[in-house]
């Protein structure tokens, strides 16, 4: 199995977890249901997700962040960048009547 298989098939577990995790944190952190509040929510999250990947597998690769993304499969990459996004407002979107 090549890394852009193993990638694939991993993206709709993330998808799962960021949905569940998403909600959960609404629900922990009783997050109102304005869009701006929520959102800001996914931003930060996503910018510590970023941190500590950027932060923990360019030390133990080392690697420049531009030679990690040079690596990035086209495809699998491609459906990793969309996670993020998906990520990053997911907080808007569970909850949602």
């Amino acid at each position: 199995m090549g890394v852009r298989a193993a990638e694939l098939m991993e993206s709709p577990l993330m998808l799962v977890v960021t949905v569940l995790a998403a909600a959960w944190v609404v629900r922990r952190c009783k997050l109102p249901s304005v869009v701006s509040t929520r959102f800001a929510a996914g931003l930060v999250a996503l910018g510590l997700l970023l941190t500590a990947e950027f932060g923990f597998m360019l030390w133990l690769r080392r690697l420049t962040v531009r030679q990690y993304l040079a690596g990035k499969d086209p495809v699998s990459g491609a459906v990793y960048f969309a996670l993020l996004g998906v990520f990053a407002v997911a907080p808007v979107l569970v909850g949602r009547k």
